[in-house]
């Protein structure tokens, strides 16, 4: 089966809890603290896999998990830090956020890798906290979360020339003449479900031409596909990435040029640079009766678009090296033919103005304060202990965070949400 989206829940691994420890010697009766740090989480990749061709390794296993560090100890031991996870995928995979559509990465070539998610930073072990007046702390960080995101994943099909159409005119039939491609064919609309690739010996053409670009027959279009009627979307995204395009028409049917029209119309609504591409319009079906008198009638119309026309019968093999000669004349040498298409893998970094600040905002009868530091705070404080809760009111003191609160009219009793915690507010501050 050939899986071109998939929807995954990735968690990176949380950083292990720093230690609370004491030297403890012979003749060394007051040691001072020597609690190492907690371990970093183990992050998660993607990495282009390029013997994979679909996402089909996504089909069944959706939730996916890095290793978490390990807790440190004393004698300044450090823990373990988490193993990473890679994931691999097919060249040609867009990654996008799950809930904002936003593009994460979008991964093309070989040996591209990114991080889509980080691992929690160790927590500080004691040993950070000792003060020329607090000489032994009892107070460590715990591990920071590691990150928690869903991401989807969507196959563009990296092809050199993709042929377009309406369904039942005869792409299919004309990538198995062209390319000795096995893709189903018959004579009913929507017999292509899934896209099919084959390969163009240019060489067969002229010896000296040793350019071999891929060909991509895809589902069939229907009037609407730019909103996803028909096979809509799961059909347009496999050509954005092609160079050329192959407009494959069924000189055969009612209207040709109203069917043409019907194409380019969803060409454009989806995204009117596929016909900024190199185009060529292949009519086909010259065989059947009617096709060769409608030829030069339809080729004049076609030429007021600017669009070159080449007759075929893909059945019979007629036409096919005009036709490719025509191809091979649209694509780009031999060096540039080795490069995959625009566009180029590309990872995505936003700025993350929230990092540092936050913000108060009411949540039912109390608030909640939004912020990527003060998340972490939370997170990495244990507030069983009184040494660890009192720092974090400190913290919380010097950021601002009680002055805002109190500005946005917080009263003793409320609730402070922040990240998965809840806090009370107390006559004095938290309670």
């Amino acid at each position: 089966m050939f899986l071109d989206r998939a929807t995954v829940w990735l968690r990176a691994g949380d950083g292990g809890d720093g230690a609370v420890s004491f030297r403890r010697e012979a003749h060394v009766p007051r040691g001072g603290p020597d609690g190492g740090d907690g371990g970093r989480g183990g992050s998660i990749y993607l990495s282009v896999d390029v013997g994979q061709t679909t996402l089909g390794d996504y089909r069944f296993h959706h939730h996916f998990r890095a290793d978490s560090g390990g807790r440190g100890s004393g004698s300044r031991s450090h823990g373990r830090a988490g193993g990473d996870l890679d994931l691999g995928v097919p060249p040609g995979t867009a990654v996008l956020d799950a809930g904002t559509g936003e593009l994460v990465a979008d991964l093309v070539g070989a040996g591209q890798r990114v991080m889509v998610a980080r691992g929690g930073r160790g927590g500080l072990g004691n040993v950070h906290f000792a003060t020329p007046t607090h000489r032994t702390p009892r107070h460590a960080l715990k591990g920071e979360p590691g990150e928690e995101r869903q991401l989807r994943f969507e196959l563009r099909l990296i092809a050199d020339v993709g042929l377009v159409g309406l369904p039942n005119a005869g792409k299919s039939t004309l990538l198995a003449a062209l390319t000795h491609a096995t893709p189903k064919i018959a004579d009913y609309p929507f017999t292509t479900l899934e896209p099919n690739l084959g390969v163009l010996d240019l060489s067969v053409l002229d010896p000296d031409d040793p350019r071999r670009p891929t060909i991509a027959d895809v589902p069939g279009l229907i009037e609407g596909a730019s909103s996803g009627a028909g096979l809509g979307h799961a059909f347009l995204r496999h050509v954005e990435r092609t160079r050329v395009l192959l407009h494959v028409v069924d000189l055969a049917a009612r209207d040709p040029q109203g069917d043409r029209e019907i194409v380019r119309d969803e060409l454009r609504l989806y995204d009117d640079r596929l016909l900024r591409k190199p185009l060529l319009v292949v009519a086909n079906k010259l065989d059947l009766p009617g096709a060769r008198e409608r030829f030069d009638s339809f080729a004049r119309v076609c030429a007021v678009d600017g669009d070159e026309v080449v007759g075929v019968s893909a059945l019979e093999g007629r036409g096919l090296r005009e036709l490719e000669a025509s191809v091979a004349a649209l694509l780009p040498g031999p060096d540039e033919l080795a490069v995959p298409p625009e566009p180029a893998g590309v990872v995505v970094h936003r700025f993350d103005s929230a990092r540092e600040t936050f913000s108060v905002e009411r949540a039912g009868d109390g608030f909640r304060l939004r912020g990527r530091r003060i998340e972490r705070l939370v997170a990495q404080t244990d507030f069983e202990n009184e040494e660890s809760a009192e720092r974090f009111q400190r913290d919380l003191e010097r950021m601002g965070v009680a002055r805002e609160l109190r500005r946005a009219g917080v009263q003793p009793g409320d609730t402070v949400a922040i990240g998965t915690r809840e806090l009370e507010w107390g006559e004095e501050g938290w309670a």
